[in-house]
């Protein structure tokens, strides 16, 4: 007699509630961010009024957006240079004609959504699925700006500590902070322990030889301080553009510090498309050396408005790739 033969039922696991529990739970740090940069800009318009906004707008002509494109693919080109150096020493090549189409993308992005760094985002988990390894396309992104950052602070406070500026009597305390931070850095890479399963060894062994692989490489450090430099040069070639089109006549040793001052303003995450502490650095600078704060609005508002003309090829690589991927939908659609 053949022995019976028995079945087994296998049944799908219950699926999970979909009451509140289930949903993600997203930060309210964009909120955040973009609500601070409307803030700033509300308080100017109470303070100084439309006008100035309106008035830098107006102003703008066709030799100054001429000019902006041709500075803005400048220091394009030196962005993507920086960040095709930076993944090559990480182990995630990226071609230069590649990185040059990814920055233009990214700085439209920029200057066009809230927080300022949501193109960069982009760029980076772009970069890193074509590599094959996310992290380090997030990594090669992150360690990019700070290089970018870092140049350009130095650059500032050499500039601030030269020429009269609003903060030159605050100078020496922020260099001498400056010099901390970096001793403080250099004693913590020396102490990261060369083994260990914490997940804070992990972290700090990976950024010590990022940094060394990565941006202080003998074939990599050259590059990304030469095209930090020219990107920083660029943005305050912009920034004095974007003064005399606004009709400021204050000599170049004058405005160079107050460029530099709005400048780094911009690395606060805190605006929208761009605006806010900007045009609020602007406004407290230009009134602080002899001039008015509806003038760096309308100085900041017009470099805001060159920015984003020279971001506009950006636009055309965005456009561009959109009718690529319906084209694939399509011929998926027809597959199927």
């Amino acid at each position: 007699m053949a022995p019976a033969i028995t079945t087994t039922t296998v049944r799908p696991a219950p699926a999970a509630p979909a009451g509140p529990e289930a949903r993600p739970v997203r930060s309210p740090w964009p909120w955040v961010r973009a609500l601070g940069g409307l803030a700033v800009l509300g308080v100017l318009v109470w303070s100084v009024g439309a006008g100035p906004f309106l008035t830098g707008l107006r102003m703008i002509d066709a030799p100054a957006l001429a000019a902006a494109l041709a500075i803005g693919a400048v220091t394009t080109v030196c962005s993507a240079w920086r960040w095709s150096l930076v993944a090559d020493g990480l182990g995630v090549r990226l071609p230069l004609p590649t990185a040059v189409a990814h920055c233009y993308r990214a700085v439209f992005l920029n200057s066009t959504l809230p927080g300022g760094v949501l193109g960069d985002v982009h760029r980076a988990l772009r970069h890193g699925r074509d590599a094959g390894d996310i992290a380090r396309g997030i990594r090669a992104v992150v360690w990019e700006r700070t290089a970018g950052q870092l140049v350009q602070l130095g650059i500032a406070v050499g500039v601030l500590t030269v020429l009269p500026s609003p903060v030159r009597a605050y100078l020496p305390v922020l260099a001498a902070g400056l010099a901390v931070a970096g001793l403080a850095l250099v004693l913590l890479a020396r102490a990261v322990p060369r083994s260990g399963a914490s997940r804070w060894a992990r972290v700090a062994r990976t950024a010590v030889a990022d940094v060394r692989a990565g941006l202080l490489a003998r074939r990599t450090w050259l590059g990304v301080v030469t095209a930090s430099v020219v990107v920083v040069a660029g943005h305050l070639a912009t920034f004095v553009l974007a003064a005399r089109t606004a009709g400021a006549d204050a000599p170049l040793p004058r405005l160079l510090p107050l460029a530099l001052l709005a400048l780094l303003a911009m690395g606060l995450p805190a605006n929208v498309a761009g605006f806010g502490p900007r045009e609020g650095v602007a406004a407290w600078a230009f009134a602080a050396a002899g001039l008015t704060a509806a003038q760096g609005v309308a100085t900041a508002t017009v470099y805001g408005a060159l920015v984003l003309v020279a971001s506009l090829p950006g636009a055309a690589v965005l456009l561009r790739r959109i009718p690529r991927r319906e084209a694939g939908n399509c011929r998926s659609s027809r597959l199927r």
